[in-house]
């Protein structure tokens, strides 16, 4: 951690698109500017292995993948200071970050820092989820741009949205196997989300999408209107099976379940340094609360890209660069108004269509609010009859939870549950997510070994941060 400076202008936290704009905008304006990220190369899930991906055949990702190119280039012509491996586990309201990188952490402190952690993926808890052989679409697509493995067995994958589709032309193009689709899109929603359809139809996205139905279609069967699917097997996934909404029911042997259902926001950091948050009730999820310039109700803390809410690589552009010129303007640098003005415009054209494709996709009640058996908190193997009785004798959100339940309180400090306990305990306390609330998160938001923390310095300030 020595190749770190103790102070920066700018920290970004996250090398997706966002943070890639932003840290871009921040160091060619001359201000000291570091891009912490987790991974082992810049691009984040949507351009992930773009400098290292063993795949040269532009095609088999699509050309939109190879765009992050000279988004990247621009970040390198920069000057910015770029960290890789580096785990932001810490965010105070002083602006100190927190960091491990090499097995060490360091306090880093900022004059502003955003974050732009991105989107992850919104739960889809059905029964036998937690089987081997049962993954989420993102993280096939993880494996495949990474190293270029696609699947070659017995495959099912579910679920709804642009994502789903994509990866699965992706697969086929690469010469994977998908002997299945099982989509979950509810029926009547593509009627309730025409009177949105105008925006999206004059994006580039459409004629694109119209491309990816006719190419998966034509070689997978699918079925529709899919309302419940359960995972089999002993000790790994052994079969699928679903339901229709119209009666029908079907199963199939597989090895190999692809379930995939949105992405959200990824608040945790943001949520453990202060910032307040709000139930989005389109997007069924929790997004910060920001102003138009993405700046958070902590003093000179911005969010960026998906993690402000979903809105794809485009919009994740172009608030990048925009929380950049806001966050320039704070520190006292002359931003050229044309250059901000073109980010609010690039902002503007990359959210049209965003409407139509929120309502069309909204996940199912059933495929988000599980029932009996089947598994919320994948850490502790919480089920959802544990915490409806845990509600029953006096639980009155996810932080009282805690005095009954181990929900939230393993590794992944609540981000594959968060979501699914507020719903489960709305809908058990009928009322709503905004009145049950969401786990109240504290640093280290991420896993840290003590000989990290040992590392920090004993300074009463750098304490706190740990400790708070």
């Amino acid at each position: 951690m020595t190749a770190l400076r103790s102070e920066y202008d700018l920290v970004v936290v996250g090398a997706g698109p966002a943070g890639i704009a932003a840290a871009a905008e921040g160091a060619r304006a001359g201000v000291s500017t570091l891009l912490l990220d987790e991974n082992a190369g810049p691009g984040g899930q949507v351009w992930r292995g773009l400098t290292s991906t063993p795949l040269t055949d532009r095609e088999m990702l699509g050309r939109d993948f190879w765009d992050g190119l000279a988004e990247l280039q621009k970040l390198r012509d920069s000057g910015a200071e770029v960290i890789q491996r580096a785990t932001v586990w810490s965010i105070d309201p002083a602006l100190q970050v927190g960091v491990s990188h090499g097995g060490a952490s360091q306090i880093v402190q900022a004059r502003r820092v955003i974050i732009a952690t991105g989107a992850m993926e919104r739960p889809f808890p059905i029964p036998g989820w937690t089987l081997p052989g049962v993954m989420t679409a993102g993280a096939a697509q993880t494996v495949l741009k990474s190293s270029g493995l696609v699947p070659s067995t017995l495959t099912v994958i579910a679920g709804q949205g642009p994502l789903l589709w994509l990866l699965a032309g992706q697969i086929l193009r690469m010469g994977g196997r998908i002997d299945l689709m099982l989509d979950t899109t509810p029926k009547g929603q593509f009627a309730a989300a025409i009177p949105k359809a105008w925006g999206f139809l004059t994006t580039p996205y459409f004629r694109k999408g119209l491309k990816m139905l006719r190419e998966v279609r034509s070689k997978v069967r699918v079925i529709k209107h899919v309302s419940r699917i359960e995972a089999e097997g002993d000790g790994r996934l052994e079969r699928v099976i679903w339901e229709t909404a119209g009666g029908r029911r079907g199963d199939m042997a597989a090895a190999l379940l692809l379930l995939h259902q949105g992405v959200v926001p990824n608040v945790n950091l943001a949520m453990a340094a202060g910032a307040e948050h709000d139930w989005d009730r389109v997007q069924l999820c929790w997004r910060p609360r920001l102003d138009d310039a993405g700046h958070s109700t902590l003093p000179g803390l911005y969010i960026a890209g998906d993690g402000a809410g979903i809105g794809g690589v485009g919009v994740a552009l172009a608030r990048g660069r925009v929380a950049a010129h806001a966050a320039l303007a704070a520190l006292g640098q002359n931003t050229r108004e044309a250059d901000l003005s073109a980010a609010r415009a690039e902002l503007t054209r990359a959210n049209r269509g965003r409407a139509f494709l929120d309502l069309l996709y909204r996940p199912a009640d059933n495929f988000r609010i599980p029932e009996g058996d089947t598994v919320v908190c994948r850490c502790e193997e919480i089920r959802a009859r544990d915490v409806l009785a845990a509600v029953d004798i006096g639980a009155t959100g996810p932080n009282q939870l805690k005095a009954y339940l181990r929900a939230g309180m393993g590794p992944c400090q609540g981000r594959m549950c968060g979501l699914t306990v507020t719903e489960l305990m709305a809908k058990a306390r009928g009322t709503t997510p905004e009145a049950i609330g969401h786990y109240r998160l504290r640093a280290p938001v991420k896993p840290l070994t003590l000989s990290e923390l040992a590392d920090l310095p004993m300074e009463q300030d750098a304490v706190k941060a740990v400790v708070r």
